[in-house]
């Protein structure tokens, strides 16, 4: 049986929940991702979660289903106190690509969980230092097509790893879903395999 709701169509943060041993479906939960003017990153990327929580439940309330616990997620990439979302075509990408190369940059990874009683919410912060990278570099993994989709233009679970010469953190929550504090989170509430 059911015992969350996760908003999120991320194949990630699906295959990063099942770890968790919580029994779970997904919905949607369509927000408007624009920062808001001068916000900073961290009240941004703990918003997002937050709202898509807050849609989750009212996608659930629309449709008459039962009310369970609502978790989602988002995941910013900053650099130089700017957000680097994902990359609109493949000259965003690979001038992404070029501020990380060789620079030490902040992935955040919020978690909002909506019940019955409120919401709660946990944010992640890991610190990714990039080797130096080569245009030819920065071309060939342009061309794989894995950077399109991904905040910050790559995936550290991919191809996009070889470019990480340290990670200061927490490896699934650049991910997308940092697995110990979604455990956490999810135990607080009687759920997953922290629970007692």
């Amino acid at each position: 049986m059911t015992q969350l709701y996760l908003a999120s169509g991320s194949p990630r943060r699906k295959e990063l929940l099942a770890q968790t041993g919580v029994i779970f479906e997904r919905i949607a939960a369509p927000i408007d991702e624009t920062p808001l003017p001068k916000e900073n990153p961290r009240d941004y990327v703990l918003r997002m979660a937050v709202e898509k929580a807050e849609s989750g439940w009212q996608h659930l309330e629309a449709m008459g289903l039962a009310l369970k616990p609502v978790l989602a997620s988002d995941t910013s990439v900053i650099f130089a106190n700017e957000i680097l979302g994902k990359p609109v075509d493949a000259a965003d990408a690979a001038a992404m690509l070029r501020k990380l190369s060789g620079q030490t940059h902040e992935v955040l990874t919020s978690l909002a969980l909506k019940d019955q009683s409120g919401i709660e919410t946990r944010l992640c912060v890991s610190r990714v230092t990039f080797a130096e990278l080569t245009d030819a570099q920065i071309a060939s993994y342009i061309a794989s097509g894995e950077p399109m989709d991904k905040a910050g233009a790559y995936g550290i679970q991919g191809l996009g790893g070889v470019f990480v010469a340290h990670l200061d953190g927490s490896f699934t929550g650049v991910m997308g879903l940092p697995l110990h504090d979604t455990a956490a989170l999810l135990a607080k509430h009687g759920l997953g395999i922290l629970a007692d």
